[in-house]
């Protein structure tokens, strides 16, 4: 017996249908937690003066937030990609005994309070740390300088890469892989020439993400670095000083990184479709 295709009703050009009930009924039920979400951000933006706005940028406690996030941002999100890489392909590609338990001690520090990392980076690489007395004994100070805002940025923003980095490469067909050996491609040859080209948005996409999760770390930087103007107070440690001494200078910070992180956001959602839309 032959089956006839039922194609879906068509819609007259230059009509449109109304919205079922369902969703109407759905989009007013949203618009308590959408306000909830939205107002304060609004409220922030519109609480900024644009005169003040700019003339905070040319002072010297911005300028040196900011550059001093960029400088380290850029440093921990280098660490992540350079060190991470070879953390997530492992992980991705090989299955060894207490494999799960070192992915969830990746996993760790995305859901630790950032108090507890902080301590936790202080005794290991504090002064009189387990590694820190020893560096200390060769000269070597870690804790409250511009190195320690490094650290304190990578182990609460390379897990996002790293995570990220594990599905990406999971990602990529095997037998692609295995043809190019065949072929006579080394191991190291595939994964420059194959691997990370199959794997690169999603790769690009954990490391802005990474970045932008350094960009934002406070607690444990605080806590193991300090907040000393021009050598470890970034952006947000600059925010929590000028709440107390200058609201117009906060504001300036925060509407700041608000914008990073909307574009941020912009951009692994651009990556991600043109991943999907991809032949």
């Amino acid at each position: 017996m032959e089956r006839t295709a039922i194609s879906p009703p068509t819609v007259l050009a230059g009509h449109r249908r109304p919205p079922p009930r369902a969703t109407l009924g759905l989009l007013l039920a949203s618009l308590p937690m959408l306000a909830y979400l939205l107002l304060p951000l609004l409220a922030m933006i519109l609480r900024v003066n644009p005169s003040a706005f700019l003339a905070n940028l040319t002072s010297p406690e911005v300028g040196q937030a900011i550059w001093l996030s960029i400088v380290t941002t850029a440093c921990s999100t280098a660490l992540g990609l350079g060190f991470g890489t070879p953390l997530a392909y492992l992980l991705a590609r090989r299955r060894f005994r207490g494999r799960s338990l070192l992915d969830t001690l990746i996993e760790l520090p995305m859901v630790l309070p950032p108090s507890v990392a902080g301590i936790a980076l202080l005794i290991a690489f504090g002064r009189r740390g387990m590694i820190g007395a020893w560096l200390n004994d060769v000269g070597l100070s870690i804790a409250f300088t511009t190195v320690a805002v490094v650290f304190a940025q990578t182990f609460v923003a390379a897990p996002f890469y790293i995570k990220t980095a594990i599905a990406g490469f999971a990602g990529v067909e095997r037998e692609l892989e295995h043809a190019a050996m065949i072929d006579g491609a080394t191991s190291a040859q595939v994964f420059v020439w194959i691997t990370l080209p199959l794997a690169w948005h999603v790769l690009l996409g954990g490391l802005v993400m990474s970045w932008a999760r350094a960009l934002g770390e406070f607690g444990a930087t605080i806590i193991f670095a300090g907040n000393f103007p021009g050598r470890t107070q970034t952006m947000p440690l600059a925010i929590y000083l000028g709440f107390e001494l200058d609201l117009d200078i906060a504001l300036t910070l925060a509407l700041i990184l608000l914008g990073a992180s909307f574009l941020v956001l912009w951009i692994v959602k651009a990556i991600l479709r043109q991943r999907v839309s991809a032949p």
